[in-house]
């Protein structure tokens, strides 16, 4: 069975958000990064070159694929800040309502700046899915 080529690797978080060259995603990675410290208890770690992910789960498919993958997490991408809720979006409609502007995929929250979302309910959309992961 073929192995997930995004990994977690040793990498320094910290540096990478250095590299990022938009200065909009650089800062609101390094709040994000801070944001999510402080709900997980986790330092984060690099998976892949682009994805900082805290906590750890295990999953096993019904084809028999298993492995391992970040509770929560994100990535400062080109078009967008992508923050990874794992358990999807199902049970946070509530929350989604009163997030302010953001776009979403199965497990995606995609968000152009954090100035467009009310912080609050982005962190307790963080610990609830990080909480839903661990449980």
């Amino acid at each position: 069975m073929a192995e997930l080529k995004t990994q977690k690797n040793d990498s320094d978080v910290e540096q990478f958000l250095d590299s990022v060259e938009n200065a909009t995603r650089k800062s609101d990675g390094l709040a994000l990064l801070e944001i999510m410290r402080e709900i997980t208890g986790d330092d984060g770690s690099m998976w892949g070159d682009s994805l900082i992910g805290f906590g750890q789960y295990d999953y096993i498919y019904a084809s028999g694929q298993s492995g391992s993958w970040f509770a929560v997490g994100f990535s400062p991408r080109k078009q967008n800040t992508t923050v990874y809720i794992m358990p999807g979006f199902e049970e946070y409609t509530d929350l989604l309502e009163q997030l302010g502007k953001h776009k979403l995929g199965k497990s995606c929250l995609y968000i152009n700046k954090l100035a467009d979302v009310d912080l609050g309910v982005l962190k307790q959309l963080i610990q609830k899915s990080f909480a839903q992961m661990a449980g």
